[in-house]
């Protein structure tokens, strides 16, 4: 994809290259919530349809922080007063990544140690099937964040037909193989998750960084709530299906103007709650 100057008029603003580069000229004024999703050093190559794939081998898991933790150092760098960071990880890098937050943010800033549960995937003859991710909620702050807890079904007889205030257990489902949402890159995420994470933990006409966005789901989920979202990939296979899904162009760098142009599109109200430690 030939990367153009980005819309003004858009919501959604998608950069091509390197967060660790591109991390100062994310436009738009401070970030209301980071949510990361990096590679999970899987020792794999991650293929989806029509030849998308990305590597993802590292010698060590040592090399996988040494990649990490300068981009993480820059994204937090972002946070507004009261913004915040999701880390989506699993059981190979979750401890390293929230020995990163601690230090960076520091370890009154851990909010929560959230399980997105889900049910894909194979059985295991020799340990507990791994059925579920990781996602490390950190704030800026260690007294005042956002946060609008998010209403899921209710499962117990007592509250059946009711809502409930959600857990630190996500259980919402994987993307099926089949589902018409599958856009065809290998590690994409279900919408209603990240619908979920963005409406909890970003104010509406608040401002979402996706550092390594891939196939853009984060960008929709703000897009849909009413916030505004920046994208930044390396992969131009991954930016070309987010590019298509959000009917958005692709810019190598922001225009010098575009964060006035994204802070003017901020909503003038911002409901939901201020949280205190």
């Amino acid at each position: 994809m030939v990367p153009q100057s980005p819309d003004p008029s858009s919501s959604v603003v998608l950069l091509e290259g390197d967060c660790l580069e591109l991390a100062g000229s994310v436009p738009g004024g401070p970030v209301d919530l980071v949510y990361l999703d990096p590679p999970f050093a899987t020792g794999r190559t991650h293929s989806g349809r029509d030849g998308r794939s990305f590597q993802d081998h590292w010698q060590t898991p040592a090399d996988w922080v040494e990649f990490i933790r300068p981009r993480l150092r820059e994204v937090v760098r972002l946070l507004a007063p009261t913004g915040a960071i999701l880390f989506h990880c699993d059981w190979r890098t979750c401890h390293h990544a929230r020995l990163m937050l601690e230090e960076l943010l520091g370890a009154d800033c851990f909010q929560n140690h959230l399980v997105w549960k889900y049910g894909l995937g194979g059985s295991s003859a020799r340990r507990f099937s791994r059925k579920h991710d990781d996602i490390l909620f950190f704030t800026r702050s260690a007294s005042e964040w956002y946060f609008d807890p998010p209403m899921v079904p209710a499962t117990s007889n007592r509250m059946k037909g009711m809502m409930k205030k959600a857990t630190d257990v996500l259980d919402v489902p994987s993307i099926n193989n089949m589902s018409r949402e599958r856009n065809g890159w290998p590690t994409q995420k279900p919408l209603a998750l990240l619908e979920l994470l963005v409406g909890a933990c970003c104010p509406p006409g608040g401002l979402v960084l996706d550092p390594m966005c891939g196939s853009g789901t984060t960008l929709e989920a703000a897009r849909n709530l009413q916030r505004r979202a920046v994208g930044i990939d390396r992969l131009p296979a991954a930016l070309e299906v987010a590019g298509r899904r959000l009917d958005t162009e692709v810019s190598d760098r922001p225009s010098s103007n575009l964060r006035q142009e994204l802070e003017e599109l901020e909503a003038p109200g911002r409901r939901g709650e201020r949280a205190s430690g």
